[in-house]
């Protein structure tokens, strides 16, 4: 990950201008130079001046969300959905410390976007003035980097090196935190703060390719565990190549969905502790596993110790501090890997050797364990099954469809059962798991993606927690298709309660929520509610015919459970079922 002190220092240099600008008209400026189309925000009295300058640049499109937490849910969705860099304001005090959930978000899930934060004047700060916490120490361990700016003449430089920094090698998150008086101050100065690349550095192979290919050559039962870094590396083609060329089946991550289509010959599912049992199975009994942009984490993994045991590793990652880091290695590969992933050629243009005794288990095992919509929802409570819903709403969205979630049951549901044909198609919160992300993630995925199908599968828990961007909705007419699955409980919360705490069911019961529907409708979002089985098909119907944004509320069992279930502390193969 690059750091501030990997720019090298120089004399600073001015560039005379005989056009005093203020330090917000520069920010701005700056901003716009980066390209920037949309800034999610919400003013307050110390980024006013910002605001004061923010008309003059119709070229920035300002989606005013309704908590400083839906902005940068918003601008993660974004820049999730385009790749770009994705940008939020906010004032100081409660409205910088409403954004370190998002701050957070973007860091364990590596995604690039800059936040701009207004500061009590410099000569107030530390005196504990109104509305005045130190943004950049509360952040400090979740952000890439971080700037105070105390000359606005530094503003044109820092801004270009702070988009630079949030997009290259692993993204992530990068804070800006500028005072009120800086905001307001002219300046004549154009300092070219540091120098900074134009461009990101074209990263190089690693240099052990020939050693992984070994691996690969000799591998009985070789199998891909792909991550979210395949996408965010640029390697999603390359990936399917290298498949392709080795015949070497994959399990995915969370973030990993799409990186092989959910239809492609090759792959086995999603692995981990709501993983299908054919991926866990194959992870468990491979050879070699070549892990590709992943990172270990330890609700993929189960009890590590036992993670894939028998195994040689490969790990192909970006961020060398990733390899060795949770499981020790047999060849790493650190750097591009869009460009590993191109140089690897195990048989040199060759024939692959014979791995058909593993694949025809693997893919057996895929067949057997392959999900029976009708006989799980004969099993299931009477009413409308949730997995059954979301497969054939998946089927029947169009297949540039985005799904954006929450986090609980329904995320789950979700990546079981929802069709994904790139990793742009499926938005989540996987490393901080933040409930409530999904709606604010949507609305800034539709607006980077505006031709495309969004959905949002929400719960009746997560969706309580950023409601509110239902006005942003309809303030700006963002069609966003909404599914919120309400069993009128907090699932997830709940099904551990049932299996791992004695069924004791406390505080999890939401019984008291209000009408969804209702709801929405008082937001001026057109809305419905499905409450049987017999009327899912009419209700995915006019969710997808819908012009502009539409809540469908859909009532579920609150005693269905997601399946399989990995117990904490115990190895992927031990996987509880229904």
């Amino acid at each position: 990950m690059t750091t501030a002190t990997q720019f090298e220092k120089q004399e600073t240099q001015v560039i005379e201008n005989r056009e005093p600008k203020s330090g917000s008209k520069l920010l701005l400026e700056s901003i716009a130079a980066q390209g920037v189309d949309f800034i999610f925000g919400y003013p307050g009295g110390a980024i006013m001046p910002v605001y004061d300058e923010l008309p003059n640049y119709p070229q920035l499109n300002h989606i005013l969300c309704r908590h400083e937490q839906g902005c940068g849910m918003a601008a993660i969705g974004y820049a999730r959905a385009t790749g770009k860099v994705g940008t939020a304001f906010a004032t100081s005090g409660p409205g910088a410390t409403n954004l370190v959930t998002a701050i957070a978000d973007a860091y364990l899930d590596s995604v690039p976007v800059v936040f701009v934060t207004g500061q009590v004047p410099t000569n107030l700060m530390g005196t504990d003035a109104f509305q005045e916490v130190d943004i950049i120490g509360i952040t400090m361990p979740i952000v890439k980097h971080s700037y105070i700016a105390r000359d606005p003449a530094d503003l044109p430089g820092m801004i270009a090196e702070a988009y630079f920094i949030a997009a290259e090698g692993r993204p992530g998150p990068v804070l800006i935190d500028i005072p009120k008086d800086v905001q307001n101050a002219l300046t004549t100065d154009r300092h070219k703060w540091r120098p900074y690349p134009k461009q990101k550095p074209e990263m190089g192979q690693s240099a052990d390719i020939s050693k992984a290919e070994d691996l690969i050559r000799d591998a009985k039962k070789p199998l891909f565990y792909i991550g979210g870094g395949v996408a965010q590396g640029d390697g999603v083609a390359e990936l399917r190549e290298l498949v392709e060329l080795t015949g070497i089946p994959g399990v995915s991550t969370l973030k990993g969905l799409g990186a092989l289509p959910s239809g492609h010959p090759n792959y086995l599912g999603m692995l981990g502790m709501h993983g299908l049992r054919a991926a866990n199975y194959a992870v468990q009994e491979c050879d070699l596993l070549i892990v590709v942009g992943a990172r270990f984490d330890d609700r993929a993994t189960g009890k590590l110790d036992t993670f894939a045991p028998d195994a040689k590793v490969i790990h192909m990652d970006i961020d060398i501090a990733e390899i060795n880091k949770l499981r020790t290695v047999d060849v790493g590969l650190d750097g591009s890997l869009k460009k590993n992933l191109a140089a690897l050629d195990p048989f040199g243009g060759g024939a692959a050797p014979n791995i058909g005794e593993w694949l025809e288990l693997c893919y057996g095992r895929r067949e057997k364990h392959e999900w029976d919509y009708e006989a799980a929802q004969a099993k299931a409570a009477p009413g409308i099954y949730a997995p059954k819903l979301l497969h054939d709403l998946s089927r029947k969205a169009d297949e540039s469809a985005i799904f954006t979630c929450d986090v609980g049951q329904h995320q789950m549901w979700v990546a079981q059962h929802c069709y994904f044909d790139d990793p742009k198609d499926h938005i989540t919160s996987g490393g901080l798991g933040t409930m409530g992300f999904g709606l604010p993630a949507g609305l800034g995925a539709k607006l980077g993606a505006p031709n495309r199908t969004v959905i949002t599968v929400s719960g009746d828990g997560s969706i309580m927690m950023n409601i509110q961007e239902l006005a942003t909705l309809f303030r700006y007419d963002i069609p966003l298709k909404i599914v919120l699955l309400d069993n009128s409980v907090l699932g997830m919360v709940r099904q551990w309660q049932e299996v791992f705490f004695d069924k004791n069911y406390s505080e999890t019961n939401l019984d008291d929520n209000p009408d969804f529907a209702l709801l929405a409708k008082a937001f001026q979002i057109d809305a419905f509610t499905v409450h049987t089985e017999g009327e899912v098909e009419a209700g995915i119907d006019r969710l997808l015919a819908a012009k502009g944004p539409i809540l469908m509320h859909v009532k579920i069992d609150p005693n269905e459970n997601v399946w399989p279930l990995v117990p904490p502390g115990r190895s992927n193969a031990d996987m509880m079922e229904r």
